[in-house]
C-alpha cells in the first residue's frame, strides 16, 4: 500500500486522498461499463459496519450482494449455490400450493426454519443466474475466500484496500479506510450511482434501437417488391411481329 500512503504520524499511516478520488473515479467508469453491458457485480460485504449500508445502497440498484457469512465455494462451486437458491423458490411455491395445508405441524415448522436459513444466506443472490462478471470488496482481508475463488475465476475484482492489506491480485484498488461507515458509505454510493448510469443508458440504447427497426423494416420491404416491368418487351415482341410480316411481303413481291 505504500504508493497510496500519504504519510506516517504516530506511527498511524494516512492514505492520500487524491490518490483515492482518482482510483474511485476509475472504478466507476469500469463498473459502469460491465453495467451497461447488462452483467451483474456482487458486493460483499460482512463486516458490522457494512453490512447494513451496503445492503440499502445495492438494493436500489437491483445488484446482488453477500452481508452475511461467505458461504464458501460460492464461485468455484457456483452450481451447487443454484441448487440452493431453486430448493428456496421450490419452497415458496410449496407454501402457496394447497398441499401446504395438508403438511403437519412439525412438517411445516421444519420446512419454514429451512427456508429461514436459505432466505438469510442466499436470498439477496436468488436472481443471480449466472457467474457474476465482477465483485466488490468492502475489506479484503476478512472476505480472503470470496477474493480467492475470484481470482482463480478471472473474475474482476473492485475493493476498498486499507493501509494494512495486501492491494495484490486485486484489478482495481481503491485506497481508503475500510472500518469508517462514512468511507464505506461515500464508496459505495459511487459505484451504486455508476452502475444506475450504466443500466440507463443500457435501457436508452435500447428504446432507440427498437424504434429504429421498424423502420429498417419498411425500408427492406420497400427493397424487396418489385416495381412494375415497363412495356418494352410487349412492344419489342410486336415489332418483331411487324418485321417477320414485312419480310414475308418482300419474298412475296420478289417472287
Amino acid at each position: 500500500m505504500e504508493p497510496y500512503i500519504f504519510m506516517e504520524k504516530n506511527g498511524i499511516h494516512i492514505i492520500d486522498l487524491q490518490k483515492t478520488v482518482v482510483k474511485i473515479d476509475e472504478a466507476a467508469a469500469a463498473i459502469k461499463q460491465i453495467a451497461k453491458s447488462g452483467r451483474k457485480i456482487l458486493f460483499v460485504a460482512t463486516k458490522k459496519q457494512a453490512k447494513e449500508l451496503v445492503a440499502d445502497l445495492v438494493k436500489s440498484a437491483d445488484m446482488p450482494y453477500v452481508t452475511e457469512r461467505w458461504p464458501g465455494g460460492m464461485l468455484t462451486n457456483f452450481p451447487t449455490i443454484r441448487k440452493a437458491v431453486k430448493k428456496m423458490i421450490s419452497i415458496d411455491k410449496m407454501m402457496k400450493d394447497t398441499s401446504w395445508d395438508n403438511l403437519s405441524k412439525r412438517e411445516k415448522l421444519q420446512i419454514t426454519r429451512q427456508r429461514a436459513k436459505l432466505e438469510k444466506i442466499l436470498g439477496s443472490i436468488s436472481d443471480l443466474t449466472r457467474l457474476p462478471s465482477a465483485l466488490f470488496i468492502v475489506d479484503v482481508m476478512k472476505e480472503k475466500i470470496a477474493v480467492r475463488e475470484a481470482q482463480r475465476l478471472g473474475i474482476k475484482i473492485f475493493a476498498i484496500v486499507d493501509t494494512n492489506s495486501n492491494p495484490e491480485g486485486i484489478d482495481f484498488v481503491i485506497p481508503a479506510n475500510d472500518d469508517a461507515s462514512q468511507s464505506i458509505k461515500l464508496i459505495v454510493g459511487a459505484m451504486v450511482e455508476a452502475i444506475r448510469e450504466g443500466l440507463n443508458e443500457r435501457k436508452n440504447e435500447k428504446d432507440k434501437n427498437d424504434s429504429e427497426t421498424p423502420r429498417k423494416k419498411v425500408r427492406k420491404k420497400i427493397k424487396k417488391e418489385k416495381l412494375p416491368k415497363p412495356e418494352e418487351e410487349d412492344i419489342d415482341e410486336d415489332q418483331d411481329d411487324n418485321e417477320d410480316q414485312d419480310d414475308n411481303d418482300i419474298e412475296e413481291d420478289d417472287n
